[in-house]
């Protein structure tokens, strides 16, 4: 019980959240990143061969338990993509309009695959593999993963700002002098308790040898039968299609 109170925790902390029951947690890191790769590169087929693509990329995730994160993702950025749609729809046809949302919403949930099944520690283990420096791909984990962090700082923020009367929503033009304000208020321990942040863990981090010539992983990343199988079937199925 206290095991799953802690995964569900974990998963809510998360800008994209950790769908643990999902059995593409159990695929290598690095095919996952392909995986993710091929189907965005598949963004590029015509009308009608994305169509079919993207009603089996649908069912895809369906099958391994993702279709309500992606579902998630696109109903953020419906606004946008309702807007794309009928802008290309006046300005050109409804067959490109109809292609760019299609091309779009593919893009967006591509990644999702990823992002959902993979936690901070096996994102850096794959670009370590892949021959990233150290540096690079703790720091680019660690800045993919910490977005939802900077979001609860900047609510936290902004309620206790409201609270003291330093935040007011206003309505018209009389009132933008107090949102302006408003904003100061809220950027300037924003940026503060960044920076405050960002010391601390790169303290951290060289307390515990970050820049050591002879530290190593305590655990390596090693291909599995599900994972060659995940590699041969995303690069053919994509081959196939541009056939």
């Amino acid at each position: 019980m206290n095991s799953k109170s802690s995964t569900n925790h974990e998963s809510g902390k998360r800008f994209v959240a950790m769908v643990v029951d999902s059995p593409l947690c159990r695929v290598d890191p690095r095919a996952k990143l392909l995986l993710a790769t091929v189907i965005a590169f598949c963004v590029m087929l015509p009308l009608e061969k994305l169509s079919v693509f993207w009603l089996l990329f649908m069912v895809f995730i369906s099958m391994v338990g993702l279709a309500g994160a992606v579902l998630l993702r696109i109903r953020r950025i419906a606004f946008i993509i309702v807007i794309l749609f009928f802008v290309d729809w006046f300005v050109v046809d409804v067959q490109f309009a109809l292609l760019i949302t299609l091309r779009l919403t593919l893009l967006v949930s591509s990644f999702v695959i990823f992002f959902s099944t993979t936690r901070p520690e096996e994102f850096r283990l794959a670009l370590e593999s892949l021959r990233l420096p150290y540096r690079y791909a703790f720091s680019l984990s660690l800045s993919l993963f910490s977005i939802t962090t900077i979001y609860e700082e900047w609510r936290a923020i902004r309620e206790a700002q409201r609270s003291r009367g330093a935040w007011e929503e206003g309505k018209g033009l009389r009132k933008i002098g107090r949102v302006v304000g408003g904003v100061i208020a809220l950027v300037v321990p924003a940026v503060v308790l960044t920076v405050k942040r960002a010391w601390m863990l790169t303290e951290s981090a060289h307390t515990r040898g970050f820049d050591s010539p002879r530290r190593h992983s305590c655990r390596r990343l090693m291909m599995k039968p599900i994972d060659w199988t995940v590699l041969l079937v995303s690069v053919s199925i994509t081959v196939l299609f541009f056939i």
